[in-house]
């Protein structure tokens, strides 16, 4: 059943209120992330089932937005799921390699679960992080377990 004939038949309606723009305080309790205290994804859900995340470290090193989709599971309970690139820096940093870029280096693998408060202005959710490098395997040391803490972006 999708989304629209879920709120025209009296199920689940609550999904409306995940759409928009989202910014969420994330804390990583175990992995290579548990040092950064000052972690923010920024989140764009859309209408449809897709969604953005970007953070506040997306330059160090620089890796462009995650992409990805959510899905509501219960009233006021959804889930995401969303992948970025890493990169890394090219071996010699001669002018020559500057210009070439950074190198791709990881693929990250973030799921999310997503508790809506009951006014849709706030959520708390728990994210597993799961880290690939360029061959697809799992780099079993590279992920973590985190919460969050987001408000919904609003005109006052």
């Amino acid at each position: 059943m999708t989304q629209d004939s879920q709120a025209q038949s009296g199920g689940v309606r609550s999904y409306g209120k995940l759409i928009g723009q989202w910014r969420s305080q994330v804390q990583f309790t175990t992995g290579g992330f548990a040092e950064v205290k000052d972690l923010e994804f920024m989140y764009s859900f859309n209408l449809g089932g897709t969604m953005t995340e970007s953070s506040n470290y997306d330059a160090a090193p620089p890796v462009p937005p995650a992409y990805g989709i959510w899905r509501q599971v219960d009233t006021n309970k959804f889930e995401a799921k969303y992948e970025y690139y890493a990169t890394t820096r090219p071996e010699n940093t001669s002018l020559e390699n500057i210009w070439s870029g950074w190198l791709p280096a990881t693929r990250g693998v973030l799921t999310e679960n997503i508790t809506l408060d009951s006014e849709g202005d706030s959520f708390t959710s728990t994210i597993t992080y799961e880290a690939f490098d360029k061959d697809n395997n799992l780099i079993v040391d590279g992920g973590g377990i985190a919460t969050g803490k987001a408000v919904k972006l609003q005109f006052d």
